[in-house]
Parts: structure tokens; sequence; C-alpha cells
């Protein structure tokens, strides 16, 4: 069936069991898969034939996960991938090779800021990270002939800037390459960023999506509105004969899917970083209530915002759909339903005086995560930003004193009750 509602896509979309069937979408815990012909399984390795052989290609549990997830963000075809990371990293290289050159937002997660600027330029992969919120004719500066993708996230992590995705969309399109949107924090049920012009979404499925914290994962959704033909010459791997395909040409056998089955067929083949079947099993069972645990991440977030913004000791407390952010008209128009469960701020006094904060805090747990069940915390410039210097720093949107606050799922009066006893903890020692 065909279900228009997100909510009921959570649900249902991705498996529908036949007679007889598992009603719940089954683990297919095997590497390999049988078939009565050797002519048959060839067919399959020239790509002539769909279906299964081995799984660090493709497996039937991940595929359905998947296929659910392209239906959440309004994709045509989607792959999961073994973390977030990875999906970042295959999305561009899908693309990309030796001497091209990326446009990426500055205000991306620290992690995937190293990866554009010290591991990928190993491969000869060139990225130029511009200020989002930098007008169009200066970001088209940042563009040069080589270039063949535009990155950034639908809410920066940790600095929370929303991004215009309409005016990333208008540059990359104009300049002939895709805009790749990580939208991890942002869900598909509170944006879905093809819809405002994305080609290609990436996650990391280890938050929200999973939302307990048990399995890592990453994702990446096609949107199959690209026309990669109109820019032939720049993606030689896609409008060109594969040689290692018995010089099958993507764009002609798959058309609208070209971008997954060459990511699947040279990618993930030849890099192998699969999800296992059993994470994304996990995953399905997480996605299944993804619609109702968001809402309650921003109501909670939103409580939180409010709390810290009356509280004289807060230097400042950032949050999107908090009136006087600066993004509060840009969260209207890309997230009415809401923004994600994470808040940042600072407390009076410098990093210290913040750090301090954050070590007296009881029910959030300092833990390198974020955006699932459960309340955390952290201090990018001291944990997952710590390798970048304090211009970096500034440059991706982080604070030297930032706190990252992730909103679970419990109480917002419990969670406020937490900030309240930190807060009385340096109240005493100041």
């Amino acid at each position: 069936m065909n279900f228009k509602n997100i909510d009921t896509l959570c649900v249902q979309a991705g498996y529908e069991p036949k007679n007889g069937e598992s009603r719940v979408m089954p683990i297919i815990q095997s590497t390999t898969f049988k078939y009565g012909t050797s002519e048959y399984m060839g067919k399959l390795f020239d790509l002539e034939e769909s279906g299964y052989f081995y799984s660090r290609l493709q497996n039937p549990t991940c595929d359905m996960v998947a296929a659910k997830l392209a239906a959440l963000e309004g994709g045509a075809a989607g792959t999961l991938t073994a973390s977030g990371q990875t999906a970042s990293f295959l999305s561009i290289l899908n693309i990309c090779g030796a001497g091209d050159h990326v446009v990426s937002s500055a205000t991306i997660y620290g992690g995937t800021s190293n990866l554009f600027t010290v591991t990928m330029p190993k491969m000869g992969i060139d990225f130029t990270l511009v200020d989002p919120d930098l007008p169009e004719e200066e970001l088209q500066k940042a563009f040069r002939p080589n270039t063949k993708a535009v990155f950034a996230e639908t809410i920066s992590n940790p600095s929370l800037v929303v991004l215009d995705i309409e005016k990333f969309a208008r540059l990359a399109h104009r300049n002939g390459v895709p805009l790749i949107i990580d939208n991890t924090f942002a869900t598909p049920i509170n944006c879905r960023p093809i819809e405002w012009g994305a080609d290609i979404v990436v996650h990391s499925t280890t938050k929200y999506l999973e939302g307990h914290a048990c399995t890592i994962g990453g994702a990446i959704i096609d949107s199959g509105n690209f026309d990669w033909e109109a820019n032939a010459e720049k993606f030689p791997g896609l409008t060109t004969p594969d040689e290692s395909y018995h010089g099958i040409i993507y764009t002609e056998r798959f058309g609208r899917t070209a971008y997954t089955n060459k990511l699947v067929a040279q990618m993930i083949r030849d890099l192998g970083p699969v999800q296992s079947p059993m994470n994304a099993f996990l995953l399905n069972h997480g996605m299944e209530s993804l619609h109702l645990r968001m809402p309650r991440h921003c109501e909670n977030a939103l409580k939180v915002a409010e709390y810290l913004k009356a509280q004289p000791e807060t230097a400042w407390v950032d949050y999107p759909e908090l009136p006087g952010s600066k993004y509060y008209e840009l969260a209207k128009k890309y997230l009415p339903k809401g923004s994600c469960g994470v808040v940042t701020f600072g407390i009076k006094g410098g990093r210290d005086v913040s750090i301090k904060f954050m070590d007296s805090l009881k029910l959030a747990a300092i833990v390198t995560h974020v955006a699932d069940a459960r309340t955390c915390v952290l201090h990018p410039a001291s944990h997952t930003h710590r390798q970048l210097s304090d211009e970096q720093l500034v440059a991706a949107g982080v604070r030297p004193d930032l706190i990252r606050f992730s909103c679970g799922l419990e109480a917002a009066e419990d969670i406020i009750s937490d900030l309240e006893q930190a807060f009385e903890v340096i109240r005493k020692e100041a």
C-alpha cells in the first residue's frame, strides 16, 4: 500500500508481509544466499537481475529498513551504512575523486569537519568550508570548475545553525552539482530536505532515528531528482561505462536510482562499510516510534531553553524555536513542527564555570552521544571538537563555553530540577 501520512510510514513502510510470513520485519542474519543455477548468480554479479548474494553488498533486512527511511524522506532509494560518518564519507566519495572539490558549510559536526579538512584531502579531494549565513553572491565565490557537490546540515551539531536549504539548493544547482544534506538532528519528522531542493540526504541513524543509543549506523537517501546526464562531464562515474561491471552505464541502466546503484556496486562492494542486519532490525524498531518521540524531545527542549534564559547565571542560550534566536524565522519556515531536542548555552564566568556546571548535573549524563531517549550533555570544545583550534572552533560556531544539552524523553520538570541543582552548586562557589 502507498501511505501518505508520515506517522503511518514510520510504522508500516519498508516491509509488507505476505500470507503466513512474519508480521514483524525479520532479521535475515545470513552472509550468503542460495541459488539454483550458476547462470542466475552470474546475472546478479552483472547487475542484470535483482537479488542477494552476499551481505557485504546488500541484505534483505537492511534494504527493508533503508526503504522505510527513503519513504520517510520522500526519496527514490536508500542505503544503510556502518555509521553516520561512513554515510557522509561515501555520499561524497561516490561522485568525487582525486582532483575534485566540494563546498561545505563550516558549521558541521566536528568529526565531519576533520573528515573533510584532514582525511579526504589526503585522497586528493579538496574542501572549502563556508559560513552558511553569507549571502548567495558571497557563497558563489567558493565554487570552482572542479566543484562536484555541496554539503551542509539541516540543523548543525552542535551550533544549532538552521540552514537556508533553498538558498543552498539554488547555489548547488546553478553550478550543476547536487546538494547533500545531513538531516540527523531534524529527522524527516521535522524536515524533509528533498522537498526544499536537496538531492541526497544522509543520517547518523545512531541518533534520533534509532533513539535508544543501542546501535551505530548511518544512511544515504537518494532523491532521484538530480539530473546526472545534464551534467555528464562532471560525473563520469555515473554517465560513462564502468569497466569493473562490464561497461555498465549507471544512468542508462538505473535511471533515477543511478546514484544509489553505483553506491552499492562500487563503494559498498569495495569498502564494505555495511550496517549489520541486527542493527538494522533495532533501527526499525526505533523508527516505528519516531513520530511520537520527536515532539516530546522538542517540547522538553523548548521548556529547558525558556528556563535557562530566565536564569541570571546563564550567559547565553540558543535554541531555534526560542523567540529571539537568530534562526527563529528559518526554523518557522523549514521546521514548523519543531526542530530538535538539543539546546546550547554557556554559563557566566566562561569555559571553566560552564564545565563545573556540567560536571554538577546528575540526571543528565556526560556521554559522547546526543539525541536519544536519555538526557545527556557534552562540552564540545573539550570533547567532540577538541582537535580544533580556537579559530576553527569559532568558524564552526562552537564557543569555548558552549554546553550541548540533549533533552531526552523524561519529564521536563525533572530535567529542569537537575539544571536547578547544578545552578545551586555554582552559586555556592561564586
